[in-house]
């Protein structure tokens, strides 16, 4: 594996694999189920516990939307730095983390054979169209502002809350770790900045403790030396967005949930020249000791 260039589905299973095998004491590979078009769905866990569920933790997927692949590529890179690098160990000595690096397995693989620039799942969804947009369809405030209510739409919200299977085995698996979890990132592109919750409603509503989210992310923000991010709620920053994941990890008790988007700004769009993902992987990394921090010391 590395991040000098965009890998295949594959090539990233197969890393995951090499990991659970190489450092079996730590890593542990998780199938939580299985998408639409039936490829497996992975969470790989690293722990230093000896049994599961003894220690705080943190939630982070990437590639929820196909063609954002510098989500998954910063994914792969977190838990290599994690596992492979001596010197981040005590990142995991008292946090457990769960990192997904491909939640759309079958958008990834058709971005890589097909259209580059699709998004959605590949599920049936409509006589013509195809795929559900997976931040659309997780159950808290489900099918409002935001949320496409045709099949065609880039945004559609699915038939029904959790109607995919993909949604259906991330939301099961992180509700039963929500005591554990103190920290969810979602990863995606582009723009650089940091959201918050909530994304449902127009004017923005705010969660009580948003200036504590707040001021996490701004800390975790000022650790970018290369890239500027913004940081705010999700509707004044980006735009409306309901049944989105980090709303909903918010709402089942997970206290620091953020939507992160990645580098750049709009210069590349989603088509990220591979030159780039090892630079934003690099700045992102320092960051992480800020929610692992926040995340071994948050009790509630």
């Amino acid at each position: 594996m590395d991040w000098s260039s965009f890998h295949r589905l594959i090539d990233i299973y197969d890393y995951l694999t090499y990991l659970e095998n190489t450092y079996p004491q730590i890593v542990k590979l998780i199938k939580i189920g299985w998408s639409y078009e039936g490829r497996p769905l992975y969470v790989v866990r690293i722990s230093s516990a000896s049994s599961p569920d003894t220690n705080p933790a943190i939630w982070i997927d990437g590639e929820i939307h196909a063609r954002e692949w510098i989500s998954s590529a910063l994914a792969t890179y977190i838990i290599h730095q994690l596992v492979e690098v001596d010197g981040n160990a005590g990142l995991w000595s008292n946090v457990d983390w769960y990192i997904m690096p491909m939640m759309n397995p079958d958008g990834y693989q058709f971005t890589h054979t097909k259209n580059r620039l699709w998004r959605k799942s590949r599920s049936i969804s409509g006589k013509f169209c195809r795929g559900v947009d997976l931040n659309r369809n997780f159950g808290y405030k489900w099918g409002g502002l935001g949320a496409g209510r045709i099949p065609c739409s880039e945004t559609f919200r699915g038939p029904a809350a959790f109607s995919e299977p993909e949604t259906a085995a991330v939301s099961e698996f992180i509700q039963s770790k929500s005591t554990k979890i103190k920290v969810f990132l979602t990863l995606h592109s582009y723009g650089q900045l940091i959201l918050l919750p909530w994304g449902y409603s127009y004017p923005a509503v705010y969660p009580p403790d948003y200036d504590e989210l707040l001021a996490l992310a701004k800390n975790a923000a000022s650790k970018f030396a290369r890239f500027k991010y913004s940081v705010g709620n999700t509707v004044e920053l980006l735009y409306t967005a309901s049944g989105n994941s980090a709303d909903w990890a918010k709402s089942i008790g997970i206290k620091y949930t953020y939507c992160v988007e990645l580098g750049n700004i709009g210069t590349y769009g989603f088509v990220l020249p591979p030159s780039l993902i090892l630079p934003i992987c690099e700045d992102f990394f320092p960051a992480l000791k800020v929610f692992a921090d926040k995340a071994a010391t948050t009790t509630n």
